[in-house]
């Protein structure tokens, strides 16, 4: 069999990479511009690499009654880690999946390719225009991970973004994003006063040293109109490699302080990483 040999293309925003991990047989790791985007083990689509993946994945677990369909909207699509572990997860599941670059979506459907029978759909498009023109009541779950280059865009912070998303889950349905700060947490903070406009219910899973201020991280934001057992979800985070935290209730209010929701005309993305903090060659 030949070795599987890395891949280097132009696409819309970016260069793009895939590269074979040498201890994995059919696994690929996809950077843009250098910045780690989605790990792919296409013999085991229930491997989650990256750990705010695992934490996506855990909260996945979770949101509904273990191996029952769920219809998920995916804005964002990298490789199509999320989207290949909820159609292994939860078979008959019915996915869309939302990415605006639409030279990435070819290389990835060209040498990472889904199986018909998966469930997945995908629409080369903006995430919010999208979303804002989707059905409402049309998702059980909703996973935001969407960035340009290395930051969460500007379009995708405010009020009315959250609002939009809320009109496209279903009662009770879960909100997830994958959010990257650093103290002093200011961007961090606004997503969180901004969510808690539109949601009753609002958690965040991070690494206690991230939490702490020690590093640049991500975190994963969870919201919904109903309560999640977040005891669950705590004790799932605890056992990772990199053991996460779960934080609600008034300790979340505590943390998110003065902070003011983010509206369209003062949006902005979220902070740039620091050298290096997630860089792959």
């Amino acid at each position: 069999m030949d070795e599987p040999i890395p891949v280097t293309r132009d696409v819309d925003h970016g260069t793009a990479k895939l590269m074979p991990d040498v201890d994995r047989e059919r696994a690929w790791l996809l950077t843009v511009d250098g910045a780690p985007q989605s790990y792919v083990d296409l013999d085991a689509p229930t491997h989650l690499e990256f750990e705010y993946a695992r934490r996506l994945g855990h909260v996945l677990d979770t949101v509904a009654a273990p191996g029952s369909a769920l219809d998920a909207l995916h804005l964002g699509g990298g490789a199509l880690t999320l989207p290949r572990y909820l159609a292994a997860t939860r078979p008959g599941s019915r996915q869309d999946v939302v990415e605006a670059d639409r030279a990435l979506l070819s290389l990835v459907v060209e040498k990472l390719p889904v199986p018909d029978e998966a469930g997945i759909t995908l629409h080369g498009a903006d995430a919010r225009a999208w979303l804002e023109a989707a059905p409402a009541g049309s998702a059980d779950v909703l996973i935001a991970d969407v960035f340009g280059g290395s930051r969460v865009p500007a379009h995708l912070t405010s009020t009315a973004y959250a609002r939009a998303a809320e009109r496209v889950l279903r009662p009770g349905g879960v909100y997830l994003a994958n959010l990257a700060d650093a103290s002093p947490f200011d961007f961090l903070r606004s997503q969180l006063a901004t969510f808690a406009t539109v949601f009753e219910e609002l958690a965040l899973i991070a690494e206690p040293a991230v939490l702490r201020g020690r590093r640049f991280g991500n975190t994963v934001l969870v919201a919904s109109h109903r309560l999640f057992d977040t005891a669950v979800l705590a004790r799932r985070t605890a056992a990772d490699a990199f053991p996460a935290r779960v934080m609600d209730g008034s300790a979340l209010r505590e943390f998110t302080g003065a902070a003011e929701p983010v509206q369209d005309e003062n949006a902005v993305p979220s902070p740039k990483p620091p050298d290096g903090a997630f860089g792959i060659g």
